[in-house]
Parts: structure tokens; sequence; C-alpha cells
């Protein structure tokens, strides 16, 4: 059973082209549903598993306290799997045909202010390397909304400043174009010019475009480390994470009139329905601005 599920790794990884972390995921899970089907269930091939035996899986998870969120990830994660054991005829049917995925409640996405993302970008410090480096970083986070993975994955021939774009793979592996404005150019320009040519000086070409003070490519946890401490200069009490600008570029591009379609793309998001998201977020916003300065609110 667990060759099928290596089968199933590779074929995410080579010819869906998913993401490592995306791939980690639907590994950990299919891996507990293994060990539930083999040492619960008592079955030691995968022909054997029924509708039932996966929604008493599904009840087991509920029964751990995992979350709506958790369960229908774990859904996706099987059905997925076992449509790929139809289709490579190691199986002679698929159990979850009639499954059906748990409602899940949508949170909807904390944003920062303008004023606190204009906090946040000036914290840095532009007068070494380093704080320029994170100012940089920042400025292409809020004007493109791309991912962090996408930000510290992003090479020099990336980006190109002379046309005001970026060039961005995103989840499997897919290419998107994004404007950046005048600002953030300006940024990344001083960037390039002074501060990345010192932490790379002397050391082994690296081709990232942003590099951390061994002259090597940021990682996400470096980047998450010098956002924390970024966030604490800046006086922002609200939970921020590198999502957070990517939740906040969206929202105020649509609140400043924005085609939703065009957001759409600029993110990267395959179903409109995930970005429409962000148009119950400015709803939200109204009202709260309404509420706090109408006389008779």
């Amino acid at each position: 059973m667990e060759d099928h599920i290596e089968d199933y790794m590779h074929f995410l990884t080579v010819e869906k082209g998913l993401s490592k972390n995306t791939i980690d995921s639907y590994k950990r899970d299919l891996k507990s549903y293994s060990l539930y089907i083999k040492n619960v269930e008592g079955m030691e091939g995968w022909n054997e598993v029924s509708r039932v035996n996966i929604v008493q899986f599904l009840g087991h998870l509920g029964d751990q306290g995992k979350s709506s969120k958790t369960v229908a990830r774990h859904v996706a994660s099987i059905r997925s799997f076992h449509q790929f054991l139809l289709r490579e005829k190691a199986v002679e049917q698929d159990p979850t045909v009639h499954l059906e995925t748990p409602r899940t409640e949508r949170k909807l996405p904390k944003i920062l202010s303008l004023s606190e993302v204009e906090a946040l970008l000036e914290a840095p410090d532009a007068s070494t390397p380093l704080g320029m480096r994170d100012k940089a970083m920042l400025e292409l986070l809020y004007a493109t909304g791309i991912r962090v993975s996408e930000l510290i994955g992003m090479k020099l021939d990336d980006l190109h400043l002379n046309m005001g774009f970026i060039r961005c793979i995103g989840k499997g592996n897919k290419e998107r174009i994004i404007p950046i404005g005048q600002t953030a150019m300006n940024v990344l320009g001083d960037y390039l010019e002074h501060s990345r040519l010192k932490l790379r000086s002397g050391r082994e070409r690296d081709d990232h475009l942003f590099l951390n003070h061994h002259g090597r490519g940021m990682s996400r946890q470096g980047f998450w480390k010098n956002l924390k401490a970024l966030q604490k200069k800046a006086n922002i009490e609200k939970e921020l994470t590198p999502h957070t600008l990517r939740h906040s570029f969206a929202t105020h591009l649509l609140e400043n009139g924005a085609d939703l379609r065009a957001v759409q793309e600029m993110l990267g998001h395959a179903d409109i329905s995930t970005t429409q998201i962000y148009t119950h977020v400015t709803k939200t916003r109204l009202k709260d601005v309404y509420t706090k300065f109408h006389p008779r609110a």
C-alpha cells in the first residue's frame, strides 16, 4: 500500500509539478489514512476499501478534534489518490465517488490598513544593505501580492525593471506576469545597485534576487524572523504573517475599483471564487467605517 502512495507522490511531482509543500501535505494526509486503513480496518490492499471505511476514517479525525478545514483537506487528498489508483488500474473501483466534502467556515483574511502598511514599509533601516534588502522585499510583496515562497524563489532574470513587471512561477509551475509600481521599482533599483552587490561581495555567485548575509538565497524562516522584528518596530499589534501583505494587496486594489478578474490573474488563483473572499472583506470594512463615523449608526 505504501508503494502506491510513493507512486502517487512521484506523479504529483513529475506530472503535476506541484510544490514541495503541497506534496508534503498530501503525503501526511495519506500516511495517516493508510495507517488507519491497515491498523484499524485491518485491510491489506486499496481494492478492499469502501466508502464506509473512508467515512469512518473521517469520523476518526473528528474524534481527534481535527477542524472541518483539516477534514476537508483529507477528503481532497483521499479522493485524488483513489482517482489516481483507478486510472493506473491498481483498483477496480473508486470508493470516493459519492463522498461528500464537509462544509468549512471561510474566515475573512486579516489585512493591514494603509497607515499600517506605510509603517511596516518604513520600518527597515534602508541605510544598511540588509535593511535595504528587507525594504525591497516588503515593497515587492505589497506591490505584487505574490506569495512568500514565490518571493524567495525569485531569480534576477525574473525582474524586469525597465519594463515594469516581474515574472513569477507559482503553484503548479504556472507562470504569470505582474506589473510593479514606480515606488517598488525605485526601491528595487537601489537594492540591486547598492545592497545586493555588498551582500554578494567576495562570495560564490547566487542568482536569487534576494540574498541573506551569507550571500545565498533568503529562506522562508529567515524572512519570517525579519518580518516579526519589523512588525515590532512598526508597532503593529495585529497578527502579521507574510500572507497578510498578499491579502492587503488584493483588498486595497478592490477597494480602489480594480477589476476582480485582474486581481485573480495577479494573485494566480485558479478559481475566481477564491479571489471573491476579498470582496467580502471590502464590504465588512465599509460597514465598520459606517458604524464608526455615521452620527446615527
